[in-house]
């Protein structure tokens, strides 16, 4: 099991390290070193949190940012270094009672650093379809764009709890998908051959201040924010 807990540490840690640089987070991760130990900070967003509104309002973003995704970065700092101890000390039920928030944590991190660059104001081409390549496989394997939004909308609307719902590249069948993850699950722990390409937070934190309990209200206005560019880009290169 403490070998188990090792490997799916490293894969988290790959994810963030290598994952994210391939979909062009790696300076927003805020990745740094301290005494050979890697520790993450808190991203900047790329507008303003009023930007997005009436989809999503300034309040939302900024507590979502600077509240929930720090939590997550502290806390994720916090195991690693945790981890990084009781692995100096060859404590085995402290690296294996770890990995849950290691997981937990960390995947909050990965997930909101997607999630930012996932949107983008209407004034910046937030809401406008993808076009190009993307646009052909959303098209060829799911039927169309507005079949897609529908999907995603259903599958979001549908998840139990709080969870993530996710366009992705599926690298093995070379197609696109839509794929859910519970809690703050990264769509890497479903696989190493999905690469995320949309991600839309469905916990109550993301909604809950505007939309109250209609989370599906929530999810019919924020395609008016999606930066399709930015999947799009991730798509061509994850594909080519």
């Amino acid at each position: 099991m403490a070998f188990q807990t090792l490997l799916a540490k490293k894969a988290l840690g790959t994810a963030l390290r290598n994952g994210a640089a391939e979909l062009g987070l790696a300076p927003a991760l805020g990745l740094c070193q301290a005494r050979k130990l890697q520790t993450f900070s808190l991203p900047d967003l790329p507008y303003d949190y009023g930007s997005l509104e009436p989809a999503i309002s300034g309040e939302i973003m900024r507590i979502h940012h600077q509240k929930h995704h720090q939590a997550y970065i502290t806390n994720y700092n916090k195991a690693l270094e945790q981890l990084d101890e009781a692995i100096a000390k060859g404590d085995a039920s402290k690296v294996v009672g770890l990995q849950s928030a290691i997981k937990f944590n960390g995947g909050g991190h990965v997930n909101h650093s997607i999630f930012w660059k996932n949107l983008a104001p209407t004034k910046e081409g937030g809401g406008e379809p993808p076009k190009g390549a993307l646009g052909w496989a959303i098209d060829t394997d799911l039927g169309s764009f507005e079949a897609l939004i529908q999907k995603i909308s259903a599958e979001g609307a549908a998840l139990q709890g709080s969870g993530w719902v996710w366009l992705a590249l599926d690298k093995e069948l070379k197609k696109v998908t839509v794929e859910t993850t519970a809690n703050q699950d990264p769509l890497v722990t479903k696989g190493l051959h999905l690469v995320p390409l949309l991600g839309i937070d469905v916990w109550e934190h993301a909604y809950y201040l505007q939309y109250k309990n209609v989370r599906p209200d929530y999810l019919k206005n924020i395609w008016g924010v999606i930066n399709w560019k930015y999947a799009s880009e991730v798509y061509e290169k994850e594909s080519a």
